[in-house]
């Protein structure tokens, strides 16, 4: 996910993203413990990604504030 779809987002849209993103890093986590885990790297990629869409949501808030 890029940055410049994650600035088209809506907060609502950007804290759904958040959640799921969480929930699924949470999962992959689970199935890394169980040795199920087809692709470690997608780890890492749910990672930056909650990273990035944790920045959009400071920026806006910085913007509005």
């Amino acid at each position: 996910m890029k940055a410049t779809e994650l600035r088209e987002m809506t907060d609502v849209e950007l804290a759904k993203q958040l959640k799921d993103l969480k929930a699924e890093l949470f999962n992959l986590r689970f199935q890394h413990a169980i040795n199920q885990l087809e692709n470690p790297l997608r780890i890492d990629t749910v990672k930056k990604d909650i990273a990035r869409v944790m920045t959009v949501m400071a920026e806006k808030n910085a913007k509005n504030a």
